[in-house]
């Protein structure tokens, strides 16, 4: 089955998109959040404030044990999650965000990319790969990715990661101007 990932326009229509029921906009939370930290949906329901450290240099991050592998995954915070750690903060079972099942939540998420316009599958894991290939376009290495996966392989990550035109593109735009002017040879 094709592994379905947002790319970033499709993920800018969904932090864009306003929701009059409270359920969807919670899910559309969680899925962001998954999204800006491949989380996955157990990882993403288990978070704690203990998972939340703060470095030497004042950045927060994720730091917990993957309960699916028991691997370290240790994740920089970006704007977004942060917001959405903020929006949720004070819950009252001392969880970080908004959980419903994860059965309800991907079915959230089909009413949801329908409501956007979005013709893909979403699910909980539809997050962590999108994240990867997210990631992945914007110059982080493949070994970073892996690790905050909490991948012990990185063959394991580039079956998440799917390498898009866009990163190709701008990958070789860098070296174009080596090459600009070697075509004077066939011209």
């Amino acid at each position: 089955m094709k592994k379905e990932f947002l790319i970033e326009p499709e993920i800018r229509l969904l932090m864009g998109k306003q929701f009059e029921s409270k359920r969807l906009a919670e899910v559309r939370d969680v899925f962001l959040f998954q999204i800006f930290t491949g989380l996955a949906y157990i990882d993403a329901a288990n978070l704690t404030v203990d998972n939340i450290i703060e470095d030497g240099w004042g950045q927060k991050w994720i730091q917990l044990t993957r309960q699916k592998s028991s691997v370290q995954a240790n994740i920089p915070l970006l704007e977004v999650p942060l917001a959405i750690l903020k929006k949720y903060s004070g819950l009252a079972d001392g969880k970080l965000l908004p959980i419903h099942s994860n059965q309800k939540m991907n079915e959230y998420l089909k009413e949801i990319a329908a409501l956007c316009g979005i013709n893909k599958r979403l699910t909980s894991h539809c997050g962590r790969h999108s994240f990867s290939t997210l990631m992945l376009t914007k110059g982080v290495s493949i070994e970073s990715v892996s690790k905050m996966l909490g991948h012990t392989n990185i063959t394991t990550t580039q079956i998440y990661a799917k390498v898009l035109n866009q990163k190709i593109a701008t990958e070789v735009n860098r070296v174009r101007s080596e090459f600009d002017g070697m075509g004077v040879l066939y011209r």
